[in-house]
């Protein structure tokens, strides 16, 4: 079955607002791991506009805690920027997953292209270090073959594939080419022997198709959606919802 990760940053936005520790970023990652989530994600920020230094290490010694062994704990962000790569040093998370997300943007729009030869070399060496940290590293990417394709150069083990074009084009007339796309694009992966992820607007509505026509996907990550839908249902019940669609035939 494909994993559930399920990204935190939301409940720590909503946290943020106010002074204090409501609502609590570990104890709600806590209710979605009693409620079967595979893994735990975080995406820290440069700003700390939602994860805060002290929620990754407080989401690391919750996933270090016995009852949690063989949970993941996945750490997102870009790391050529400063602050990140410290943090990966530090906590050594099961997964790293590198995205290029610039400072100013609201959320992530666009993956890594591992066509040109410039985003290569300054990857490699922080893959090389990643692993050699004991982290499994995934990079993000647009749906695009020959991206997948270009990923063994870096060294990595997984692309994840940033689905906001396939949540956009779900339910159109574009929606059939747009999810081929994503299809040949972990095709191209695999078979250069490299596992897929994905993530970025999936959702009850649009999850189940994807996770049926991609071929061996591994692990989705969701935060907004989930988050959202938690707020109706609870954690615990969100989470069921969600690994009782990737359970969907």
């Amino acid at each position: 079955m494909t994993a559930l990760s399920v990204n935190v940053n939301k409940i720590a936005l909503l946290r943020n607002a106010r002074h204090g520790q409501v609502p609590s970023v570990v104890g709600l990652a806590r209710v979605a791991l009693n409620a079967g989530a595979h893994g735990i994600t975080v995406h820290p920020r440069p700003d700390e506009r939602h994860i805060r230094r002290h929620d990754v290490d407080d989401c690391a010694a919750l996933l270090a805690e016995p009852d949690y062994e063989g949970a993941e704990f996945n750490i997102e962000g870009n790391p050529l920027l400063p602050h990140l790569m410290p943090i990966l040093r530090d906590v050594r998370p099961t997964q790293a997953t590198l995205v290029p997300d610039d400072p100013n943007q609201n959320t992530s729009d666009h993956g890594f292209d591992l066509t040109h030869p410039e985003t290569v070399a300054a990857l490699a060496p922080v893959v090389a270090e990643l692993k050699e940290l004991g982290c499994r590293v995934s990079v993000f990417i647009d749906p695009d073959p020959a991206v997948a394709a270009a990923a063994p150069a870096l060294g990595c083990e997984r692309v994840e594939l940033y689905t906001e074009r396939y949540a956009q084009a779900h339910g159109t007339v574009h929606g059939p080419r747009t999810l081929e796309r994503f299809v040949e694009t972990a095709r191209a992966a695999q078979g250069a022997g490299i596992g897929v992820n994905a993530g970025h607007d999936l959702n009850l509505a649009n999850l189940s198709s994807f996770a049926a026509a991609v071929p061996n996907l591994l692990e989705v990550s969701i935060g907004h959606a989930l988050v959202a839908d938690a707020l109706e249902w609870g954690m615990a019940g969100a989470v069921e919802a969600y690994l009782a669609t990737l359970r969907r035939p």
